[in-house]
């Protein structure tokens, strides 16, 4: 079946993409402000950990719609937070590895989100895209912190 419920809204689209930009402040930076790699850096890191607890929430709240929610769903749906928070407290002053451990959070929390059941035709091709411009921004950052 082809029809508009199978297209990405526009508006979520548009956010979408919009909200791809901050992971490639770093990237950005070491181009056009070298000195303010440090800054990127970290707004991109504290950007990545906050995606992922947005990410968290939005499973979480498809979690408690249902009448019954599952409490081991419910509880999984709190990780993406508890991972960004961990990354960035317990990886500080290790920015390359906080980095690309935030991807590798995004990452699994793509590959949650898309095996997901119920969720609109268009999600999964969209996450892809989002997590591929999110990971692509943070492994590139990644290697331009200096070590």
């Amino acid at each position: 079946m082809t029809g508009r419920s199978e297209q990405t809204p526009r508006a979520v689209l548009a956010y979408g993409i919009l909200g791809i930009i901050p992971f490639w402040s770093l990237p950005v930076a070491s181009v056009l402000a070298p000195n303010g790699v440090g800054l990127a850096a970290l707004i991109e890191a504290v950007y990545a950990a906050l995606i992922l607890s947005f990410l968290g929430g939005a499973r979480w709240g498809l979690a408690v719609r249902d009448a019954s929610p599952n409490p081991l769903v419910v509880g999984l749906a709190m990780t993406p937070t508890l991972a960004g928070l961990a990354v960035l407290v317990f990886l500080h002053g290790e920015m390359r590895v906080q980095l690309l451990a935030l991807a590798a959070a995004l990452t699994l929390s793509w590959a949650w989100d898309f095996s997901a059941k119920g969720l609109p035709p268009w999600y999964g091709r969209f996450r892809t895209v989002l997590t591929l411009g999110a990971v692509g921004g943070l492994c590139v950052g990644a290697l331009q912190v200096p070590q």
